[in-house]
């Protein structure tokens, strides 16, 4: 007999936690009651999307969990997931009747970025608490309309950024180490990223092609605008296209500048100057219109359109500012008193080194690595995630911060489309006084019906 369904969620705004980004904020009101047939409380578990970077953190929450349903618009990619449980979870094709199962505690989501938001915000609502890969937006408006929806339902949402919880600490000491002012008062942050890494030689134009019987082209789409298929806007190569993905600067560039803005003590506001430049595909003009674009009109050729190197630079408020390159990866934390470097394979430096060499000061950083954490346990980025579903506390990897971080992101694009200059406004979180900018598609775009938010 399956335990009965949980109750609806809320934030409680406490005198400490009622900040503007919810950061502090608890969760309250779902109280979990013991289940016959789920030893040790264990949380019920369905996989939405389980591709290989979905098939992986779905793993980690079987491992945790009872996995009870698997969805994909890919049949076979279904089977083949399902296929390694005993028991075999329930085969879907389409979520919303997986959602519609009273059993399910938490979904994990990892599917393209463009279905992220209209999936977690049908799953929140359907009463479910939600891990979701990252870039979790592809416009500006999109991070606004799904922090209202963590707001109004009270989900735990954990954002799949795992540098926050995993590889030895490097970022979490990073982090810790230039918010301290050990650098200095004014930091500046070099993230640094590989250019695009296509998977193959070519970048189009792709001939259109019909699509394998077992994936559903349609629904693979969802609120994306309308195109033939070709495999090359499927598994990997889907970061190269705009109705997907915003490129290298969202996929792998939110990971860094996740920690970057948050070490600069900027993960509550937002740039209020951002430059850039970008290198199209060859093929694209270099006036490309990404509005038009999405509206087909006129049509382009089917080939990868994103920006495959780039250099942008956004200035804070506080002095701070940020310097993303398509050229290693790595992020420099550099003040006028040290610098720090940290990637997944290590942090060095001579702060470091120092405080390495001291008790007292490696006790201290400890602690200030804790703290950052919140209190919480320290365990895997998954791990976390289930601790907060059943804690009701706000994750390590919350929407609100990720949220900023897609913004630095979404800006740095914005201004190299555009090819000047922007001002935004943190507050507001808008362009300051540009028309052009506020009706651009990467702060909103159309959605293809029934896909509404």
């Amino acid at each position: 007999m399956i335990g009965e369904r949980l109750p609806r969620r809320r934030f409680l705004q406490t005198a400490t936690g009622a900040v503007a980004l919810g950061v502090a904020a608890p969760y309250v009101g779902r109280t979990r009651t013991a289940r016959a047939d789920s030893p040790n409380d264990r949380l019920n578990v369905a996989a939405i999307g389980v591709g290989p970077r979905g098939r992986a953190v779905s793993r980690q929450a079987g491992d945790l969990g009872n996995m009870l349903a698997v969805c994909d618009v890919d049949e076979r990619a279904a089977t083949r997931f399902a296929n390694e449980y005993d028991g075999r979870p329930d085969i879907y094709a389409d979520y919303r009747e997986l959602l519609e199962r009273e059993d399910i505690d938490v979904v994990i989501i990892g599917t393209p970025d463009h279905w992220h938001v209209q999936q977690c915000i049908d799953a929140m609502r359907a009463g479910k608490d939600v891990y979701c890969e990252k870039p979790l937006t592809v416009t500006i408006d999109e991070g606004k309309r799904i922090e209202q929806v963590v707001r109004e339902t009270g989900a735990v949402l954990q954002v799949g950024t795992q540098q926050r919880t995993e590889y030895r600490r490097w970022f979490l000491e990073a982090v810790a180490i230039a918010r301290s002012g050990r650098l200095g008062q004014t930091l500046h942050a070099l993230v640094s990223l590989d250019p695009s890494p296509v998977r193959g030689a070519a970048q189009g134009p792709f001939p259109p092609q019909d699509p394998p019987p077992p994936l559903d082209w349609d629904l693979w789409q969802g609120p994306a605008m309308e195109r033939p298929f070709t495999p090359n806007r499927v598994g990997w190569n889907f970061r190269w296209w705009w109705e997907y993905s915003g490129g290298q600067v969202t996929d792998w560039g939110i990971h860094h500048l996740d920690i970057a803005q948050w070490a600069l003590g900027v993960e509550e506001t937002g740039p209020q100057e951002i430059d850039g430049e970008g290198e199209f595909p060859e093929g694209v003009p270099d006036d490309f219109d990404l509005n038009a674009y999405l509206r087909n009109d006129p049509p382009f050729p089917p080939m990868y359109t994103v920006f495959m190197r780039f250099d942008c630079n956004l200035r804070f408020a506080n002095g701070n500012s940020i310097n993303l390159v398509s050229r290693g990866n790595e992020i420099i934390f550099e003040g006028e008193e040290g610098r720090i470097r940290v990637n997944r394979g290590g942090l060095t430096g001579r702060p470091i080194e120092q405080i390495n060499s001291s008790r007292q000061d490696r006790q201290w950083l400890n602690e200030e690595v804790e703290r950052l954490y919140r209190g919480m346990r320290m365990t895997s980025h998954m791990g976390n995630f289930f601790d907060c579903v059943k804690d009701r506390q706000l994750p390590i990897s919350d929407v609100f911060t990720h949220d900023r971080a897609m913004e630095l992101a979404h800006t740095a694009n914005m201004a190299m489309l555009l090819g000047r200059t922007l001002h935004w406004d943190p507050e507001r979180r808008e362009f300051r006084d540009d028309a052009e900018a506020n009706a651009h598609g990467i702060v909103q775009r159309p959605r293809r019906e029934p896909w509404t938010i």
